[in-house]
Parts: C-alpha cells; sequence; structure tokens
C-alpha cells in the first residue's frame, strides 16, 4: 500500500512535491504518468493524438489501480485519474492518505506551461484548465485526507507539511 497519493490538476506540483515527499519519506516515487509512457513507449500527447482519450484513459486507469494496489512509496496521479468511478472507488474506501494539492490558475499556468504536452490544454489553455478545475475540484475535495495549498510554496515545503501531516515527519 503507498505511503501517500497526491491527486490535483496540472501544474499543482504532484510529481516535484512527490519527489520531495519520497526523500522525506526514504522511499520510492511512482508518477502515473511517467509509467503510462514508459509502458506505452509514448508520450501522453502521443497517446491522446494516435489513439484517442479513450484508450489514454483505460491504460490510465490500469496504471494508476495498480500503483494503488501495489506501489510501497509515494503515488502522483495524473490529473484526471480521479475522473474514473473506479479510481475514485478504491480511493475513498482506502485507508490511503490521499493529499489534494490546490493551486491557482496564475501559479499552474506557469508551472504547466499550458503546451502541447498537456493534450486537454491546448486549445485556449487557461479557459479549458479553469473548466478542467470546475469539474474536478469537488472530486478532488472529497477524495483527499486533507488539502495542502501549493500558491507561492517550493516543494519542499509542501512535501514537509505532507509528511507532518501523515505522521511521517523525521
Amino acid at each position: 500500500m503507498p505511503k501517500a497519493v497526491l491527486i490535483g490538476p496540472p501544474g499543482a506540483g504532484k510529481s516535484s512535491v512527490g519527489r520531495q515527499l519520497a526523500k522525506i519519506l526514504t522511499c520510492e516515487i511512482l508518477d502515473t504518468d511517467q509509467e503510462i509512457e514508459r509502458q506505452s513507449g509514448k508520450k501522453i500527447s502521443a497517446i491522446f493524438t494516435d489513439d484517442g482519450e479513450a484508450v489514454f484513459r483505460a491504460l490510465e486507469k490500469s496504471v494508476v489501480l495498480d500503483a494503488l494496489q501495489n506501489a510501497k512509496g509515494v503515488v502522483a496521479l495524473g490529473g484526471g485519474s480521479v475522473l474514473d468511478s473506479d479510481v475514485a472507488d478504491y480511493l475513498s474506501k482506502s485507508s490511503i492518505p490521499v493529499a489534494y494539492l490546490e493551486v491557482s490558475i496564475s501559479q499552474a499556468a506557469p508551472r504547466v506551461g499550458f503546451n502541447k504536452e498537456r493534450p486537454l490544454l491546448t486549445i485556449n489553455p487557461r479557459q479549458q484548465w479553469m473548466a478542467l478545475m470546475e469539474k474536478r475540484r469537488p472530486i478532488y475535495e472529497s477524495l483527499a485526507t486533507f488539502k495542502i495549498a501549493t500558491d507561492n510554496r517550493k516543494p519542499a515545503e509542501v512535501a514537509q507539511e505532507i509528511a507532518t501531516s501523515i505522521g511521517a515527519n523525521q
């Protein structure tokens, strides 16, 4: 079972905070987006373009559920993975600490860069990000054990707050 799961929108810092949290907890980090790319041999944007979102979501679901059941360290989930009902159900019923990393669009924009590597944010990225958040925020909030604001904070600070919140402060 993972020590902690990080959820949140693109630009919240799940990957960078996850790496710092894994250092604090002296464990591994499993970034599900990176694992999808490793298993498929393609960038996520290429999966969307070549195969479509449905193929990506099926692969994502498989990778995420496997990580939630088998990973021993920190798991950073892709922003949209919680939209899958099986993933959401698993998280809501598990005892895994789930940290929702909150971020404002003003902070997310420079972090994400709103580039083509983010397939759901390629056309009118700010508006798309806000639309994603309108749909996803209630899901993130309902699945989270706790929320952590990431605006104007270094990943190490956020990671330390998570470690303290899960009782793993060293």
